[in-house]
């Protein structure tokens, strides 16, 4: 099975999702916003369009499947703002669309369980504003029959996004708060869940993307520590520790992930069921190419 992805958005997990498809013969679109990083698309056998500047129209006409990962920005989905009566003329034709969306959808659960049938109630501005771009996507599948697919990601990290570099330069701090629960998911996981319901559609579903075992943050960084062989990070209690909105943000929810329906309705298995593996992968690199996880 080969076809033409049109990637709205050719970010981190879509270009993992990429090397995956082109080998097979599939054409992969991706939009970027800089000349810069469309030739690097290039390089890597993406063709790149820039957006905004070009026209959709025509690449939607190409395409037989759609991913849409763009952040929704004031407007809502910036897709939907400017091309909607684009998406809706060529939704007929699409086989697959997936819109990338957040586990922020589900709002803070004080450290309990969450799947996808738990209802929705973002509580940071960023959630909101996912869900507002969910049920703009949703209405518009509704009303054309656009075989839409919503994949709720939880924290994203991989080669180039790991605790590896803050541990290693001294700045990474054990943020300590109780009950503080978060899901992750690596980005290589991310792009075998994409694969897998590019080819077993079920248009109207909805999936968590995330690993077998939420943990608290800290642990994290102690683990990613001991791969080393350096100490734990300082301890810092979450009201005194100097942080970002957006990093604070990431703390204002506690909520452990099912991702129950990943295996059971796409029959994925997962190849970083926890942390503890893809660290250990990311660590094994870091030895064999010389270069930190963030290089």
């Amino acid at each position: 099975m080969t076809g033409t992805l049109l990637i709205l958005g050719h970010g981190y997990s879509a270009a993992a999702l990429s090397r995956r498809l082109l080998p097979q013969g599939w054409t992969v679109i991706g939009t970027t916003r800089s000349a810069d990083k469309a030739e690097i698309l290039r390089a890597s056998g993406v063709e790149p369009l820039i957006w905004p500047g070009a026209p959709l129209g025509p690449a939607l006409g190409r395409a037989t499947h759609l991913l849409a990962g763009i952040g929704p920005g004031p407007e809502g989905d910036p897709v939907l703002a400017a091309h909607r009566a684009e998406v809706e003329a060529a939704a007929p034709h699409l086989a697959w669309a997936g819109y990338l969306s957040t586990t922020g959808v589900y709002g803070d659960h004080a450290g309990g369980w969450v799947d996808e049938e738990t209802p929705l109630a973002p509580s940071t501005a960023r959630g909101r504003a996912r869900l507002e771009a969910e049920e703009a996507w949703q209405k518009l599948a509704a009303r054309t029959g656009l075989a839409l697919h919503i994949f709720r990601l939880a924290g994203i990290y991989g080669p180039g996004r790991g605790p590896f570099r803050k541990v290693l330069d001294g700045t990474a701090r054990l943020i300590i708060r109780e009950n503080q629960f978060m899901s992750r998911i690596h980005v290589d996981d991310i792009a075998a869940v994409l694969e897998a319901s590019i080819r077993r559609p079920s248009p109207g579903a909805v999936y968590n993307v995330c690993d077998d075992e939420p943990t608290s943050p800290e642990e994290v960084l102690i683990h990613a520590a001991r791969l080393l062989g350096l100490p734990p990070p300082p301890r810092i209690p979450f009201d005194e520790a100097p942080m970002s909105a957006m990093a604070r943000s990431f703390y204002a929810e506690s909520k452990k992930v099912r991702n129950d329906r990943i295996r059971t309705g796409l029959g994925v298995s997962l190849a970083f069921p926890t942390y503890r593996e893809g660290l250990a992968a990311m660590r094994a690199a870091m030895t064999q190419t010389g270069r930190d996880d963030d290089e």
